[in-house]
Formats: C-alpha cells, structure tokens, sequence
C-alpha cells in the first residue's frame, strides 16, 4: 500500500471514515465511507436547531458529490484521484461549517436588532457585535476554525436574551395552543411558530415548543416531524399569560 494510499485512508478516517483493515499488503483495503455533514457546526448547535435549505447548503451539496466521486476513484484503485477527491471533499466540508456558523450568528443579530433585544441587552448585543465583525475578517483570512469560533460566540452570547413580548391586556391573553397547518403553505415547524410574535418572536426557543410536545409527534425523537391538524401547547416563558387557542 503506498504512502499515498495511506494519506487517503488518513483523510477519510478524520472525516469519519470506518476503521480500515487490510488481508494482505498486495490486497487493497476495504473502501472508506467518507462522511462529510460537517463537525464543527454540530458542536455549537443541535443538527435540528439549523433550518434546513442552511444546513444542506451549497458547501455540504458539494462536499457530498466530491465524496461520491472519492469513493468512486477508490474501487477503481485510482489511490491518486480519491486522495485529490477526498482533501477537496473534506475542503468543502470545513466551508460548509463556516457558512453554516456565520449564516447563523448574522441570523441571531437581524433577530435582536428587529426586536428589539439588542435596545434591551445593549453590552451583550455588542459583544456578540464585535465576535461577529471578527468572524467575517476570520473567514476573509481563511482561518476557518477561528471563524467558526468567533460566529459561535455569537449566538452563545444571544442565546438567552429575549425579544419583548407583544402587549396585551387582561382580555386578550397570548394563546396556549395552535394547530399546526401546511409547511407547503405556512412553512410551519418549531422554527418558525416559535419566532411568531405571539410565540415567542424567537426561532431559537423552538425547543420550548418541541419539549412541550414530544409525545404527541409520530416520532417523539424527530422534531421536524410535525403534522398539519396536530394541536401544540405553547408554554409560559416569561409569567406571560396564555389562554386559549391561537386563530387567525
């Protein structure tokens, strides 16, 4: 096995590839299954917390196809192809990482400044300001885990900041409930109810939702599974008053 094919099997192992064990040194190993869904986004956010056309973006598309084509050279024995394949597919990986850290941290910012949390939490907005601009100038600079790092920052420094809730009065409480409608048409999941404003104006406390109403999902394990006619419970964050089912 050449020095060459090692370094593949060394790139595909820390791209999470399966142990590789040879017979024989004339016999050539067992294919590696590359995996590239991205690790360092993974660390800062829940796979469930990224919306989906953010998380399968152009980065990680590109990262798959390159797998593909890795795995390809490997069982045609071109050792030289799948190492090229194989360092631009995990290249694309890290990319994706990147994008997906930096779209999420300038999401987190637009959402504190049109609801005015940043006007409310003014030295952690601008902290999580300044980790922002250093996460750009990161990524311009091709410093890619400094980058992740910087946009981490970000939503861990917004995480826990809230919007204010729309005023209301005794005779119009927030409601408690809300049935779930078409995601085709209303683009609805715990994502997007959550950032309503008579939710919570937050995507990110889709989890609140989501722990309210595990058991009642078809899969209680899979929180994008929700169906249309399903009645959620919108839980009290705050001591706001909820009663009632939400209607249009």
């Amino acid at each position: 096995m050449s020095h060459r094919l090692f370094f593949v099997v060394g790139i595909a192992l820390c791209m999470g590839a399966a142990p590789i064990i040879a017979n024989s040194m004339d016999e050539a190993p067992a294919a590696p299954q590359i995996q590239t869904d991205g690790t360092a986004q993974a660390d800062f956010l829940f796979m469930h917390e990224i919306p989906h056309d953010i998380r399968n973006n152009e980065y990680l598309l590109e990262s798959h196809r390159l797998q593909e084509m890795a795995q390809d050279a490997y069982n045609q024995v071109d050792y030289d192809g799948a190492y090229d394949l194989a360092w631009h597919a995990m290249h694309y990986a890290m990319l994706s990482d990147v994008y997906v850290a930096i779209t999420m941290a300038q999401f987190r910012i637009e959402w504190a400044v049109a609801t005015g949390a940043s006007a409310q939490y003014p030295a952690e907005f601008g902290e999580a300001q300044s980790w922002y601009n250093a996460s750009l100038h990161a990524r311009d600079e091709e410093e890619w885990e400094m980058a992740i790092d910087s946009a981490n920052r970000v939503v861990q420094l917004l995480a826990l900041i809230y919007a204010p809730l729309p005023p209301v009065d005794g005779s119009a409480p927030l409601p408690a409930t809300y049935t779930v409608r078409s995601w085709i048409r209303f683009g609805d999941s715990f994502w997007n109810i959550a950032a309503r404003p008579w939710v919570y104006g937050d995507p990110f406390q889709w989890r609140v939702l989501y722990d309210a109403n595990r058991s009642k999902l078809p899969d209680p394990n899979n929180p994008d599974l929700i169906v249309p006619g399903m009645i959620i419970d919108i839980p009290s964050i705050r001591g706001e008053i909820r009663q009632g089912e939400w209607r249009e």
